[in-house]
Order: C-alpha cells, then sequence, then structure tokens
C-alpha cells in the first residue's frame, strides 16, 4: 500500500510584514512574484525528475502557503497547480487548498480559483476586533469576510477562517467576539492559534520594551478552552488541537502532516519529508532563483531520522489528533505511562475498542490538549 502523498508550495511574499510573524516571507513587487512562478515550476520539475521510478501515489492534496500565496494573479497560481498536476499528479477528488489575506481577493479571483480545480480557501480572519488587528499589523477589514465567506461559497469552495488568541491586550471577552463573529460566517472549519512569539520579531522587542503587555499562557488557555467550548456547541469538533471542522469538513492536506503522510516542499524555506527522509530550501528568495536558474537544487540541507526520532515524531503528531495514538506505537516504558496520564484527566481511552476492558490507544482530554507537550514528553520517556 502506497504512503499518501501531499504538495505544499510556500509563496514567500507578503504586501506588509506583520509584527507577530516569524514565516519566511518578504516584500517585493510584481517582477519578482512572477519570477517565483518560473522557479517554482522549475523545482517541481527537478522533484519529478527525483521521484521518478519510484512507487508513489498522486498527491492526495496541494496546499498553497505563504506568506499570501493570493498576492500572485490568479493566473499565477492556477500555473502553478497545473504544474503540479504535470509533475507529481494530483489523485482524483483530491483537496486543493489557498491561503488568503481578505484584502487580496475579490469575488472573481475566488471564481478563478475554483474554475482552475481548487476546491478550498483559508481567510487570514485573525480576529474580528479592529484594534486587535492593527496591533498584530493586519491590513484588512474585518466587515468584508461575510461577503468574501459568500463569494467563495458561490464559487463552491469550501471555507475555513484562520484566528489568532493572545494579542498582548486583547481581553476574553474581545476574543469571544473573534470566535462569534466566526462562527456567524457559517464556514465549516477554523484554526485558532495561540499567539507565539520569536524574540527577534517586532512585536516581542515591543514587550521586551514595556511597550505591550506579556503574552499571559494562562489567559491564553482560559480562551482556548472558550473556543473549544463554543466551535462544539456549533457542531465544529476537534480534530486537532488547532482545528475544529464539520464532519467531513477536515482539511485533508493538514491530517495528513499529523498522520504520517509524505510530502514535497516546493519554494524558498519549504521542507520535505520522504519516508525518514528531512530535507529544506535555502530561505533566500534570490539563492533560490539563482540555484534554480543554474538548473541546480535548492536544497539547502537534509538528515535521516533514526528509529527513535520517527518514534518521537509519531508520538508527537499523532498525540494532537481525536484519531489519537495507537499503544503500539509507544515503547514498554511509554506505554507504563498511560494509566497514570488517564487517572491525571491528561488522556483518555479511545471510543470504539471492542473490549472496553482493552485499551488500544488513547486521546487527548481538553487538558491534554492544553498541556501536549507534557504528555508528549511523558509518553517518550523523557
Amino acid at each position: 500500500m502506497l504512503v499518501p502523498f501531499e504538495v505544499y508550495v510556500h509563496v514567500p511574499f507578503c504586501a506588509r510584514r506583520c509584527g507577530y510573524c516569524d514565516f519566511n516571507t518578504y516584500v517585493a513587487g510584481p517582477e519578482r512574484h512572477a519570477a517565483f512562478v518560473a522557479h517554482a515550476i522549475a523545482e517541481m520539475e527537478l522533484a519529478a525528475a527525483e521521484l521518478e521510478g519510484t512507487p508513489r501515489a498522486s498527491a492526495q492534496s496541494v496546499f498553497f502557503g505563504g506568506g499570501t500565496p493570493t498576492i500572485l494573479p490568479v493566473e499565477g497560481l492556477v500555473e502553478l497547480l497545473e504544474a503540479v498536476r504535470r509533475t507529481f499528479g494530483v489523485a482524483p477528488g483530491g483537496e486543493v487548498s489557498a491561503e488568503a489575506n481578505p484584502d487580496s481577493v475579490d469575488a472573481a479571483y475566488l471564481e478563478g480559483l475554483a474554475a482552475a480545480g481548487f476546491t478550498r480557501v483559508s481567510f487570514g480572519m485573525q480576529s474580528a476586533v479592529p484594534w486587535v488587528l492593527a496591533a498584530l499589523d493586519r491590513s484588512h477589514d474585518p466587515a468584508r469576510l461575510p461577503d468574501l465567506v459568500a463569494d467563495a461559497r458561490g464559487a463552491g469552495l469550501d471555507v475555513s477562517v484562520d484566528l489568532i488568541y493572545g494579542t498582548p491586550g486583547e481581553t476574553l471577552t474581545d476574543w469571544e467576539a473573534s470566535v462569534r463573529a466566526a462562527l456567524d460566517l457559517g464556514v465549516d472549519h477554523v484554526s485558532a492559534y495561540a499567539l507565539s512569539l520569536e524574540e527577534h520579531t517586532p512585536m516581542a522587542r515591543r514587550i521586551r520594551q514595556g511597550l505591550l503587555a506579556p503574552v499571559d499562557a494562562d489567559e491564553q488557555a482560559a480562551k482556548y478552552v472558550l473556543a473549544d467550548e463554543l466551535f462544539s456547541s456549533a457542531g465544529l469538533g476537534w480534530y486537532e488541537i488547532s482545528n475544529w471542522a464539520r464532519p467531513g469538513h477536515e482539511s485533508m492536506h493538514n491530517l495528513g502532516y499529523w498522520t504520517g503522510a509524505e510530502w514535497w516542499g516546493i519554494g524558498p524555506g519549504a521542507h520535505s519529508s520522504l519516508g525518514a527522509r528531512r530535507f529544506w530550501n535555502v530561505k533566500s528568495p534570490v539563492a533560490y532563483a539563482d540555484r534554480l536558474t543554474g538548473g541546480a537544487s535548492p536544497v539547502a540541507g537534509e538528515e535521516t531520522l533514526d528509529d527513535a526520532a520517527v518514534s518521537l515524531e509519531r508520538i508527537m503528531l499523532r498525540s494532537r489528533t481525536s484519531q489519537g495514538l495507537d499503544l503500539d506505537d509507544l515503547s514498554v516504558e511509554g506505554r507504563r505511562t498511560v494509566p497514570g496520564l488517564i487517572a491525571d484527566g491528561l488522556a483518555q481511552q479511545r471510543t470504539g475498542t471492542a473490549n472496553a476492558k482493552f485499551v488500544d490507544g488513547i486521546v487527548l482530554t481538553q487538558r491534554g490538549r492544553l498541556l501536549a507537550d507534557l504528555v508528549t514528553r511523558t509518553l517518550a520517556g523523557w
């Protein structure tokens, strides 16, 4: 049986850099955008040549992330998707997603995506509260979201929104307003991420200078609990710690990362995973372009995981999902920790076991999700 395969395309450009962002993104003009499309296609062709003769399924999903993929004209994204089909193949019924900044698309753009075979769009909503958006350096008007969601649905696209909680100064009331606004959109999928700041980001510097309040972990936990309860009450169940969906609307691409799919990442700084091999591209778009123009691979480094690292990765990723973790994935020592985790309310027996006295897998409780790193360390025997 072939291992599921996915393709990720990293579009490294934004109209502006947000103060909290640590992603590999850059501000550049249209000529750089057009050149990127050509270089990304060249990388796909090199990848296809490397994979030639290797038994592999067509991509079950394709995800265009960034950056802001929709900073490209719709023709650019369509050209990239056609190249994915030509080089990797896309399975019938495969999921094709694009992240979108709400101020970078309109109805015509969304219709163009759908006509080309995109199936899903994920809007970077982040918050419904204007001052929170301003603190995050987001430029879009939250009042546009209802019309954009309606336009996307009208084009036949599945719709998700991304939210961020924990912005300095954001109250629980602010966060509740954003969650309820997202639910009022009628979307079938929501991702909600706790704000995490790297030391070199502008927002982190402002916190160190005393210009912003520090991020409060306890407040973030309270916001997670509130969101989980509101999403669940609205019929969106959690299927990964930071993701909720109505049944049948889970992100196939995201699930692939957490459940052992292989993937090839295209673009500057993109990472790839094939078996135990992990490799990553040069981060600079200029260096990326130079290598591909010269016919060379953009890969900057790689490693092959040993059995222990593969096991740890499996525990860390699969325990984050509502599918849970098989006890067979654990060492003898790891299995011995399971009764304690259940007794402490961090995990529960996976439902559907034929013999209720026999635990073949566990799923994190809500409390366990809040302490997922602790659970991983415990199961790994750290």
